[in-house]
Order: C-alpha cells, then structure tokens, then sequence
C-alpha cells in the first residue's frame, strides 16, 4: 500500500462539491485522514473564494491509475477542463505526494511544488501530517509550515463544513 497526499479545491457549488468529492475518495479508502476544510481567496486569477482541504489515504493503484481515478471523480463533480479560471473551477483534486517518489512521473511532478508555494496546500497537509517529511528530505510539513511566509494568503476555517 503506498500513502498519498492529494490537495482537493474547489470554487464551484463548494459544499457539494467538496462532500461528493470526499465521498468518491472515501469509496478509495474508508480510512481517509481529512485535513479541515478552508476557505481561501482564488490565486492567479480574480475568481469566487475556494474550499480547500488535503486527504490521505492508502491505495494499492499506481499513480496513473489513481491520477486515472481522480480524472474521473473530477468530471463526475462538474470539472470543466475547457472553462477559464475566472468562469470557475469544478472540484480539482491534485497528487500532492505519492509514497516517496521524486520527480516527474505520468506526468505528475512528485512531490508537488504547491506544496511550499500555497497556504490552502501546505497548512491543511501540516496538518494531517506534521512530521512527515518531504522526501528526499528531512524537512518536516510542520517545519515548512512554521517557516512560510502566508504573503497576502488568507485562509479561514470553514466551521460548518
């Protein structure tokens, strides 16, 4: 069983879509770890706020037939691949980290530079996971997280979720 990190967000029918998306990832692995779920302003583009949230879990797929999966979970919650930022953005759900693979691989870049580049990744991963590490480092999510610089980035716990 190899251990992922997947960073879900979503700006379109939040609710909804955040719960339908956890649900499907549940169906993957009843023992999903659920960071809280947060709301942040839309990065990059002038966009409605988002719901964020980062789940682990244990899978036995390989990473191209979990990216395959999480596609799927993706369409099924009104992703539209084709939509510009600013129309809004279907649930998106991203490998975060996948075991203690390093590099590009199925075209997925492991670790994910989200991670230390965006708060709605690295404090709900920090989270769920303080003393993980980074692979291929000894640098703990916690550490990173203690060392970020939030930069205009603002997250609010969402209480009713």
């Amino acid at each position: 069983m190899t251990k992922v990190f997947l960073g879900l967000g979503t700006n379109v029918d939040r609710q909804r879509s955040m719960r339908a998306g956890l649900n499907a990832l549940k169906q993957l692995d009843s023992d999903l770890v659920v960071s809280q779920m947060y709301e942040s302003d839309a990065v990059g583009f002038d966009g409605a706020p988002f719901y964020n949230c980062v789940v682990q879990l244990h899978t036995e797929l390989s990473l191209a037939q979990l990216v395959a999966e999480l596609k799927c979970i993706e369409d099924r919650n009104g992703r539209n691949r084709e939509a510009e930022p600013s129309d809004g953005k279907g649930l998106d759900i991203d490998v975060l980290l996948y075991g203690d693979k390093r590099g590009r691989f199925d075209g997925v870049e492991l670790p994910r530079s989200d991670i230390s580049r965006y708060a709605h990744v690295l404090l709900p991963l920090a989270e769920i996971a303080p003393d993980a590490c980074l692979p291929g480092t000894t640098t703990t999510f916690q550490m990173l997280r203690n060392d970020f610089e939030l930069g205009g980035q603002h997250l609010t716990v969402v209480s009713d979720f």
